[in-house]
């Protein structure tokens, strides 16, 4: 899946897209997402994009910048339990 079809009438070079590119598939490989099109996708290519108008073009930054997002806005799960009426109930942090 290109990160160009993210663009949406942003302009970037050869190389900037090449970079932008390897750290999207990167990224997209390090979730699992596969070729599924979902909105994940969509988060990855913005936050990609946000960081290359900054001026970042290494794309092992870019992606770690894309996992570090994902990792900190992801809820992690500590403990499911039941409660007294046997209804599944999950403690995260």
């Amino acid at each position: 899946m290109p990160i160009t079809q993210f663009f949406a009438g942003s302009y970037f070079g050869p190389e900037t897209k090449r970079v932008m590119g390897v750290a999207f598939e990167k990224a997209r490989e390090a979730l699992q997402l596969g070729d599924r099109g979902n909105l994940a996708n969509e988060r990855i290519a913005k936050k990609i994009i946000e960081l290359a108008k900054a001026g970042e073009l290494n794309p092992d930054l870019l992606c770690e910048s894309v996992l570090r997002e994902f990792r900190r806005r992801a809820p992690q799960i500590d403990v499911v339990r039941r409660d007294a009426a046997g209804r599944l109930r999950v403690n995260s942090s």
